[in-house]
């Protein structure tokens, strides 16, 4: 829930700022019951390759997909930048209730969409390690994008053994390319993924 996310960011997610109370709630929830909150942060290099502004001729929103698969499917508008307001998490989060941070994409020629590992599969952001050493089994999943930093999460977090559970009304995509929204629900569901809402805290 970075600047750069909500409208009037360089990346914004339509109705990105709609969900933030509502994280907020089932965060303060999950502080009272003594569970554990994790936020994530893009933490990107100027010269990030996932930025089309370092591909010449190209323009954010185009096709592309490194050979190694580590940037990609398509390229961004420049977001995120390290140590600039940009990446900041948004006024409006709590970010008083997480209890760790896990920045991740810094390294410029592989992204992180996941908040596990980068999209190579090589390199780890230190979250498992971080949940494994608090015997936790089961995560739950919001925020944005539905369709990249959520979804990709949401499958590692499969992967790597966890009951995961995706608040579906606590999430929103960019869907790009278009029907991107629609294939990650659905690849989430065959996966086992429990889609809940906020209202199943109450």
């Amino acid at each position: 829930m970075q600047n750069d996310f909500i409208p009037g960011g360089s990346l914004p997610v339509e109705e990105g700022d709609l969900i933030i109370e509502g994280i907020n709630l089932v965060a303060k929830i999950f502080k009272n019951k003594k569970a554990i909150v994790v936020l994530t942060q893009d933490w990107h290099p100027l010269n990030h390759l996932s930025f089309a502004s370092n591909h010449p001729g190209k323009n954010p929103g185009d096709e592309f997909t490194s050979e190694d698969g580590a940037i990609g499917p398509i390229l961004w508008p420049d977001h995120c930048v390290q140590d600039t307001e940009s990446a900041e998490f948004y006024k409006d989060l709590k970010i008083d209730l997480a209890d760790k941070i896990i920045q991740k994409g810094m390294k410029p020629n592989v992204d992180s969409y996941s908040g596990f590992q980068d999209n190579d599969k090589k390199s780890e952001t230190g979250l498992r390690k971080y949940l494994n050493s608090l015997n936790i089994k089961r995560i739950f999943i919001c925020g944005l994008a539905l369709d990249y930093c959520c979804y990709f999460t949401a499958v590692d977090g499969v992967d790597f053994g966890y009951d995961v559970y995706f608040l579906v009304d606590l999430t929103r995509g960019v869907d790009l390319p278009p029907g991107n929204i629609s294939n990650s629900l659905k690849i989430m569901k065959n996966r086992g993924i429990n889609f809940i809402n906020k209202e199943s805290f109450k």
